[in-house]
């Protein structure tokens, strides 16, 4: 059946909407103001289009960028945990600018025994703080884990003048690089290996101390070019520890040199298989490439714990070459076990690898190269096929880490090989994670330096729905989860806490990742939120999923910007968001939305000579009392009492199929929160049936205080819940029902009783 609903904002005399007031008694108006509205849209925000970025969100015709390739020679001294290196970098100059010099970023400096970095932070004397804490903050010599530069070299072997400025390097050209040109120069570098456990980093070792064996895994381990674009020329920004990267494409031909009892993965095509593989390990790698179905182990957990008692003194050179990868990876061990799945990822395979130590298993041998595998299905439904032809999954203590083709994930048992839900999960979902990076930045390549929500957000959102499909491709998984993925970011109901929180402690999303207080919530949760919500509750999955692959696909293998992004939701939807963007990328506002009251109404009927008219008389009125109370006011045989007035309208079928409203509510809703959302209302009826509204977020426009509807209906309206399925991260639910629920002003209290239900 249907039922006729009427909306009706309230004309409260507020914005910048409004026409100002007449003052009657000295006719005088009141003082202008700028426009505040929360739909005007982002002009003031947004850089102005240009030939390199279209108002569409799309390159433009003259977009460009840089290419460094890079050729490199590796040794890792095991003995010594150091790493030495030379390379060769060819620069390739596609801007229309001639540049007079470049810029090399330096990552590991931030370790360097003098780095400001070490300093960046503010700090008190605890109460009480653990040993460990205070060993590393006060007590022993300081680690020094910083670049050292043997030297800079052109392509004739002259020396090129080079100043070092923290964590980046400045080489100036004698004579400029023009437009269209390329130059090759050469670095020759070391540096001590940081123990990841013990000092943390991106990069490192682990020892294990009962059998004397180091795992590493590489990364930022080389002067790497930085960023020169059309939006800020050269990324130069510092490297503090929080934002990660931005990094130019290009083509990379590495040579690793490792003891010769290292088992060895890395970005890119391993050259030279049949010189480091054994024959038995090529026979498996044989199959693995034919196995769809479960992972291939290429090196058993005996052979494993064989090598550990090696420590051979030889060495072994692994070679790769990687084509069109921002950065590059490796991960080394005595210790790795190694397992390969081929996916079919639309008709095209790909390799998931797994590498761990025996203390990863058993839970890395069941689900490592699982989640791997399922991941490139779901990231590559809603982007792109996936292009390279690996996707590497490395146990490493205390990581989450990701390079092109390689990541390096936490997630141990016990000693005795238990382990809780809680850590499986954990695992899985970092490796959902970090293998979905892969996506998003090192092909969609955003500034992560810059803007930490472009990569995480948006992989954060992806992992959620990876997530969930995970739990549908491995339902055994979830047996113990009530058959559902315990995801711990994505729903609107987890950020709320985040939101709520003093607005001291919150920036903006669009914030720089390293002035920030609470970074997790902030460039990975919030982001991730309110693309669920956009997706779920605004625009719906199919508007979104065509606008978010739209962008993924204009992006991939480019430099895009946040309003790259922004624009083309926006293009490729036909939706206009600039009020979302504003207020949940651009504000601390959050979502609290209340029904401040709810006036119930019976209508009469009035002929004058102007004709014939309905009235409405409010509950409590002596009129009230004298109407006819649930009379029909639509009579679907066209007779009184609006028979003249509105019945003649519609033809006699037209009238059967329509419901007789007798009961007229007005309902007023109040915002104390600052975003503005869609009202979602859930009317629940006397008889028990229940009825479910939603009233766009264009009923605030006018009016950024309050909203009026009025809900006509043929039975009467036991409850009014707001945000029922808790969609919009509404921070306070206590004032979402009516008549109000006593007791419920706790949101977590709330949410365990919609859970119950």
């Amino acid at each position: 059946m249907k039922r006729i609903h009427f909306y009706i904002l309230a004309l409260l005399f507020m914005g910048s909407n409004f026409a100002l007031a007449q003052d009657s008694q000295d006719d005088k108006k009141e003082p202008g103001h700028t426009n505040n509205n929360k739909f005007k849209q982002l002009y003031q925000e947004f850089s102005t289009p240009n030939m390199y970025r279209t108002a569409s969100g799309a390159p433009g015709k003259a977009y460009y960028q840089q290419q460094a390739d890079y050729e490199m020679d590796i040794e890792l001294d095991d003995k010594n945990k150091k790493l030495y290196g030379v390379e060769t970098i060819t620069y390739t100059n596609n801007s229309p600018d001639n540049l007079e010099y470049l810029w090399v970023q330096l990552d590991q400096n931030v370790r360097a025994k003098n780095s400001p970095a070490r300093l960046k932070n503010g700090s008190s004397i605890p109460r009480l703080q653990r040993t460990s804490t205070f060993v590393s903050s006060y007590v022993g010599d300081t680690f020094d884990g910083g670049f050292n530069i043997d030297y800079v070299k052109d392509s004739k072997g002259k020396p090129m003048k080079y100043t070092i400025n923290q964590t980046m390097m400045r080489i100036d050209l004698p004579k400029g690089l023009n437009s269209g040109d390329k130059i090759s120069f050469s670095i020759k570098w070391w540096y001590n290996i940081n123990n990841h456990v013990t000092n943390r980093g991106r990069s490192g070792y682990e020892f294990f101390e009962k059998d004397g064996n180091y795992a590493y895994v590489i990364a930022q381990f080389f002067p790497r070019m930085a960023v020169y674009n059309d939006v800020e020329g050269w990324q130069n920004y510092q490297f503090w520890g929080n934002g990660e990267f931005a990094l130019p494409f290009g083509d990379y031909k590495v040579n690793i040199t490792v003891p010769a009892d290292h088992v060895l993965d890395a970005t890119g095509k391993l050259q030279n298989r049949k010189s480091v593989f054994t024959k038995e390990m090529m026979n498996r790698f044989e199959r693995a490439q034919e196995s769809y179905d479960k992972p291939v182990i290429i090196v058993t957990q005996e052979e494993a714990e064989a090598a550990e008692k090696g420590f051979s003194t030889k060495k072994k050179t692994w070679k790769f070459h990687a084509e069109n990868v921002r950065d590059f990876g490796f991960a080394t061990s005595r210790k790795f076990i190694w397992d390969m799945q081929a996916v079919d990822i639309n008709g095209k395979k790909v390799m998931a690898v797994s590498m761990y130590p025996k203390e990863g298993n058993p839970l890395w041998e069941e689900y490592s190269t699982k989640a791997v595998a399922s991941t490139l299905k779901t990231f590559s439904n809603h982007t792109f096929t996936y292009p390279y032809h690996k996707a590497i999954s490395v146990h490493a203590k205390n990581q989450g880490m990701e390079y092109p083709m390689i990541c390096w994930n936490y997630g141990r048992p016990n000693e005795d090989g238990s382990y809780s839900e809680r850590v499986k999960f954990g695992m899985i979902s970092v490796i959902i994670h970090e293998v979905g990076h892969n996506f998003f930045p090192m092909i969609v390549n955003s500034d992560e330096r810059q803007w930490g929500w472009m990569d995480e957000g948006l992989d954060t959102f992806m992992q959620y729905l990876a997530e969930q499909e995970f739990a549908k491709e491995h339902p055994e998984s979830v047996k113990y989860s009530g058959g559902k993925y315990p995801s711990r970011r994505g729903e609107p109901s987890k950020i709320v806490p985040y939101m709520k929180g003093s607005q001291d402690r919150l920036s903006p999303i669009m914030s720089n990742p390293e002035n920030v207080h609470q970074l997790g919530p902030n460039a990975y949760g919030k982001p991730a939120t309110g693309l669920n919500i956009l997706r779920e509750t605004i625009m719906g999955p199919e508007a979104f999923d065509h606008a978010f692959k739209t962008y993924a696909q204009r992006w991939m293998f480019k430099h895009p910007s946040p309003e790259d992004f922004f624009r083309t939701m926006e293009d490729a939807s036909g939706i206009d968001l600039d009020w979302f963007w504003r207020g949940w990328f651009y504000t601390t506002d959050y979502v609290d939305i209340a029904i401040e009251e709810v006036k119930k109404f019976q209508v009469g009927t009035r002929t004058t000579n102007r004709g014939s008219y309905v009235y409405f008389i409010p509950e409590g009125d002596e009129r009230y009392k004298k109407e006819n109370e649930g009379k029909a006011v639509l009579d679907t045989e066209g007779n009184e009492p609006l028979k003249e007035y509105l019945m003649d309208n519609f033809t006699k079928e037209e009238r059967a199929t329509m419901d007789n409203p007798k009961y007229f509510y007005e309902v007023l809703f109040s915002k104390p929160g600052g975003l503005v959302m869609p009202i979602i209302v859930e009317c629940t009826y006397e008889d028990g049936t229940t009825e479910l509204i939603k009233y766009p977020v264009q009923i605030w426009r006018k009016n950024d205080n309050n909203a009026k509807i009025v809900i006509a209906s043929s039975k009467q309206i036991k409850n009014l819940q707001l945000d029922p399925k808790l969609e919009t991260a509404d921070i306070d639910t206590s004032n979402n029902t009516w008549p109000s629920k006593e007791g419920k002003t706790d949101f977590n209290e709330f949410k365990k009783d919609k859970m119950k239900q």
